[in-house]
């Protein structure tokens, strides 16, 4: 069968595009394409399950304009179909004095985005929502929740195919061709034909991207995040959702504590580069893939940049009490008998040839080609949004 639409990628990005497809035009044949044998196997099913309000990201980016908007969708589809979610708030702390100035501007950015009713709280203030939280200053942001993402990825996978949408478990996509009649999409297993097609491979999105284009210029880099969880008779500590100040020399938030929708709270993550793409244990190797990281000439320029606090996540990794040392910031209450090994997942984190960790959105369009290249964090929250954007230009 020939297909309008074939979408590479089963996590929530793929799913939220291929529903969003249908729901703007029923007519449409649409094919998912999955190398794994279900839906969110990847980042859409390795995260910290929170609902990200969008108060740090740079106003008009991609980012910024899909999170706000995303939020209310996300919102008004769990309500409408009983996905769990609890919109319970979070403080982003400042731990000294010398961090106040980078949290006003995380503040002033919150406005800027539109969100509201973001308040400072002394320490007397968000002792009272956090009492074993210790800093200087922070902000409360209502907006923040959490919420079930694979139970989510589970009832839009449900509805696409009510809709009438076909998904096919364990395609890998090994190679696209553009022909007279359309684009052939091959498996290992058949040849498709469809009049458009979409990538949404998340952590083999370059893969897929240079199958249509060999000179893309971008290249995925894997970051291992690690989590502990709290044991059960510690969870106490937490209340909800408690965020450091970001450095802004690290393209990463830092380590967190989350309380999960099933109760339970994670502590993390970290970042560490992994030697493989799908490399959720510090052991998980693929020869190719490392080499391909390594050889990469903007790779290079990382390691020169943050080299230092890259060894300091690796020191993180490899030391359950430095790890702990880290999470005293801000809970000093907190030991490393407190916490027992919780999971991990990987994050898609494209990277230039000039050494750039891209950090908004990027999909490029090629004719009949759309390719979602680089789609990290909050891409979970904003799904929706980003399908309905890309249900659009189809």
């Amino acid at each position: 069968m020939k297909y309008d639409v074939i979408i590479v990628g089963a996590g929530l990005v793929g799913l939220a595009t291929a529903y969003e497809s249908l729901k703007q035009n029923p007519a449409l044949k649409v094919l998912i394409l999955e190398k794994e044998d279900d839906v969110a196997k990847h980042q859409s099913g390795h995260n910290s399950g929170v609902i990200h309000s969008g108060i740090y990201y740079k106003p008009g980016s991609l980012k910024a304009e899909n999170c706000i908007e995303g939020y209310n969708s996300l919102i008004n589809f769990s309500k409408e179909y009983g996905i769990k979610y609890d919109i319970c708030g979070k403080i982003i702390v400042a731990t000294s004095q010398d961090e106040v100035s980078l949290l006003e501007n995380i503040y002033d950015r919150g406005i800027q985005n539109g969100l509201q009713n973001l308040e400072y709280l002394s320490r007397q203030e968000f002792k009272e929502i956090e009492p074993h939280c210790e800093g200087v200053r922070a902000i409360k942001v209502p907006q923040t929740g959490i919420i079930d993402y694979p139970g989510l990825a589970n009832k839009i996978k449900e509805l696409f195919i009510e809709l009438g949408g076909n998904i096919l478990f364990s395609y890998e996509v090994t190679g696209i061709s553009e022909r007279n009649d359309g684009i052939t999409v091959t498996t290992f297993k058949n040849e498709f034909l469809t009049e458009k097609l979409i990538s949404c491979a998340g952590l083999y999105s370059d893969k897929i991207t240079k199958m249509t284009n060999d000179k893309n210029d971008v290249i995925i880099i894997p970051f291992r995040g690690e989590y502990y969880q709290l044991k059960d008779e510690k969870r106490y500590l937490v209340n909800n959702l408690i965020y450091p100040v970001p450095d802004p020399k690290f393209p990463f938030l830092g380590v967190h504590f989350t309380r999960m929708i099933n109760g339970s709270v994670e502590a993390g993550p970290n970042a560490v580069l992994a030697f493989r793409k799908e490399g959720y244990n510090f052991t998980d190797f693929k020869f190719s893939e490392l080499m391909n990281t390594l050889t990469w000439p903007g790779f290079r320029k990382i390691v020169a940049k943050y080299g230092k606090t890259g060894l300091g996540e690796v020191h993180r990794s490899l030391s359950k009490s430095a790890f702990t040392n880290a999470l005293q910031k801000l809970l000093p209450e907190i030991q490393e008998t407190d916490l027992v090994p919780g999971g991990s997942g990987v994050r898609a984190q494209a990277c230039d040839r000039d050494g750039a960790l891209l950090d908004d959105f990027d999909i490029v369009r090629n004719g009949n080609v759309i390719h979602v290249r680089n789609a990290p964090s909050p891409a979970a929250t904003s799904c929706l949004s980003i399908g309905k954007t890309i249900s659009e230009l189809i």
